[in-house]
């Protein structure tokens, strides 16, 4: 998954006391310390596990999970710890778990999460990557922001519930993936061979949202995500006879890729405004005000046939991806000999195509725009499939905005988004299962973004108060 948060910058004329005196980081979280204490011991624990896809311990995260919601009375025969492979050779798990209502009155919800992490490095990183640190005011390790803390956050959340002996309207259904940063296999079977476990009103995904401050901690929106981009690879394939490095011959494989390439990178698809990303782009405008940049989006949002103003936005580094699909070279091969020259070089290019568009499509663009020089095809292990936007039901918006303005204020507005990454919520939503992003973790500046990167963060009060976010979702939704 890749999170993302989008906002504006505030101008950089803040007085350092004014920021200090409103770093969100330094105001007490609401949570009772005692829960405080469980919620860090899980979230360490959970951290200190490398469920990287190829070290084989994405069981131990679901035993963790499985374990806290036994201890809180959830019988055996509603924890299902379902062990699929996920890569080949790559034996992985997904944890189901369902709290059933005593007197349901309201079809199930699903709650979304995975527990798996990108790989990281040791000799990358600060300090060990699988080694939870709290330092500055923030909890530090890989899956941090990405995504065990909506893992622990949701788990915790209804633990909590349990013991203030709260009892839902509806069943309360949890799935956890062990996949979802590669191939979404656990999420592929949760909304089809497992449906019968899984199948629900409406889910909502801990992979994703909502609040967010910029760098001198102005409060800059919670987005609900409705859409996801489709995820789709393709590879650039340029083929040569080859032969002797002492004699070059005009046309070589790996100059042919390069030349596509540089295609590719100058290359944009028509912009898309749909209602998926016209709610966020209203509320970017108003945020950005009578900037160039906030002209442009107003431009834009009343004429979506102006190409020059979604370019300007989307020339913005905070807004790259949202207004078209976007294709990216991401890794390279080539060559055989360093005294031969080439006779095959091929790029992977990784697209996020927009809702609604067929991978097909995007495919028959990039094989026009380089030639007949290249060969261009999909994945063969991984084709995307198209999924819908999810209507915003005004019950999930109601208890998200309830939810997040207690602990940020009513000046953290609350709107509609499409997200520019992937994640498990997309095979729900093709199966018919409507899906809303909407995690109560929060960041601070954009420009810091961790996820997948180096160093990886969260704030210690994002952590906590997640916990309460989720306690109030499950009282309004399923109470």
């Amino acid at each position: 998954m890749m999170k993302r948060v989008f906002a504006a910058l505030m101008a950089a004329s803040v007085s350092a006391a004014a920021v200090a005196a409103t770093d969100p980081r330094t105001i007490p979280t609401q949570l009772p310390p005692a829960w405080q204490a469980k919620t860090r011991e899980v979230f360490k624990q959970a951290i200190e596990i490398p469920s990287v896809h190829n070290r084989g311990e994405t069981h131990k995260v679901a035993e963790l999970l499985a374990g806290q919601f036994r201890a809180a009375g959830i019988p055996d025969s509603d924890i299902h710890i379902m062990p699929y492979e996920a890569l080949p050779g790559d034996n992985t798990v997904a944890l189901i778990v369902r709290w059933r209502s005593p007197h349901a009155t309201k079809k199930p919800m699903l709650i979304l999460g995975h527990m798996d992490v990108v790989e990281a490095k040791r000799e990358d990183w600060k300090f060990d990557p699988f080694v939870f640190r709290e330092q500055d005011g923030y909890f530090l390790g890989r899956g941090t922001s990405d995504m065990k803390d909506g893992d622990v956050a949701t788990t915790m959340a209804a633990v909590k519930l349990m013991s203030q002996g709260f009892k839902p309207n509806r069943d309360i259904i949890f799935f956890y993936s062990g996949d979802e940063e590669t191939r979404g296999v656990g999420a592929t079977l949760g909304s089809t061979k497992w449906r019968n476990l899984t199948d629900a009103e409406f889910g909502l995904n801990a992979d994703g949202g909502c609040a967010a401050y910029d760098q001198n901690f102005k409060p800059l929106g919670c987005g609900i995500s409705i859409a996801e981009k489709t995820f789709q690879t393709y590879f650039f394939t340029a083929r040569n006879p080859g032969g002797h490095s002492s004699r070059p011959r005009p046309d070589n494989a790996i100059y042919d890729l390069a030349d596509a390439l540089e295609k590719l990178r100058t290359y944009r698809f028509e912009p898309m405004l749909t209602d998926a990303n016209r709610g966020y782009f209203e509320e970017r405008a108003r945020q950005e005000g009578n900037s160039s940049l906030g002209q442009q989006m107003r431009a834009w949002l009343a004429n979506p046939n102006d190409g020059a103003a979604a370019d300007a936005i989307e020339a913005n580094p905070l807004e790259v991806g949202l207004t078209r699909t976007r294709c990216v070279a991401t890794m390279l091969q080539g060559g055989h000999a360093d005294n031969a020259l080439p006779q095959m070089a091929q790029a992977t290019v990784n697209c996020r195509i927009f809702p609604g568009v067929e991978p097909k499509a995007v495919q028959a663009q990039l094989q026009q725009l380089v030639g007949s020089q290249i060969e261009v095809k999909p994945d063969p292990n991984y084709i995307g499939v198209p999924t819908p936007s999810s209507p915003l039901r005004p019950d999930v918006l109601a208890a998200v905005t309830k939810a997040i303005q207690r602990f940020h204020g009513p000046q953290m507005h609350v709107y509609p988004m499409m997200s520019t990454g992937a994640s498990d919520g997309s095979f729900f939503r093709a199966q018919g299962i409507p899906v809303y992003d909407v995690n109560g973790g929060w960041g601070i500046s954009p420009i810091d973004e961790r996820a997948h990167g180096l160093d990886e963060r969260t704030p210690v009060r994002s952590m906590y108060d997640d916990v309460l976010h989720w306690e109030m979702i499950m009282k309004a939704l399923a109470g």
